[in-house]
């Protein structure tokens, strides 16, 4: 494995599924979408979009981006009935 390897695989933890997120086997984002209605859900997850992709340039840069493309993942996973 190269050092790239290496770090986009850290990266992907700290974006899909990063330890700060989790309490035991709970997951903030199901925790979140178990509390709101789908349509609240859908919402939530386009507001994140927006919210980083709007800030990557002064916070986060790449990994604002990559955030982004995580939630906008998830919409069009609700959008498809893919998430159920």
């Amino acid at each position: 494995m190269t050092t790239m390897d290496r770090w986009q695989k850290v990266q992907n933890n700290q974006i899909d599924h990063p330890d700060h997120y989790n309490q035991g086997k709970i997951e903030c984002i199901d925790a979140i979408e178990a509390a709101l209605t789908p349509d609240e859900f859908r919402g939530f997850c386009k507001g994140n979009t927006m919210k980083y992709i709007w800030r990557e340039r002064g916070k986060g840069n790449a990994e604002s981006l990559a955030k982004a493309k995580w939630y906008l993942a998830k919409l069009i996973t609700l959008e498809h009935g893919l998430d159920r």
